[in-house]
């Protein structure tokens, strides 16, 4: 899960990790159009990370995952994209705040899978 985190989150993300600037549509789209594209790509990021860190959890469920197992990858995807949006765009947070949320996010997930499904 936390391979699968780096992958996504520093590998994968490419475009992504601009779009979902508030500052870049700022800067090359400025007219209202495009005013909130930027959390259409939050979302893209943070929907594609939630399903990363779930691959393992889904290949040891044996691709016949508990209904929880959705429910935590709707709250990953929910908190995913705040903590984002926090760092790259309202500027609350910095990187090691924002890697540590996501590492608590995997330990949980990983947690709620193994002690509670």
């Amino acid at each position: 899960m936390l391979f699968a985190h780096i992958v996504d989150d520093f590998y994968l993300q490419g475009i992504l990790a601009k779009l979902k600037q508030k500052g870049w549509w700022d800067e090359k789209a400025p007219e209202k159009l495009y005013q909130y594209d930027y959390i259409v790509a939050l979302i893209i990021h943070a929907l594609s990370w939630a399903i990363m860190i779930s691959l393992p959890i889904l290949f040891v469920s044996a691709w016949n995952p508990h209904w929880a197992i959705y429910l935590m990858l709707g709250a990953n995807l929910a908190i995913h994209a705040v903590v984002d949006d926090l760092k790259a765009n309202k500027h609350k947070i910095n990187l090691i705040a924002d890697q540590s949320i996501h590492f608590v996010q995997i330990i949980v997930t990983w947690c709620i899978w193994a002690f509670v499904l």
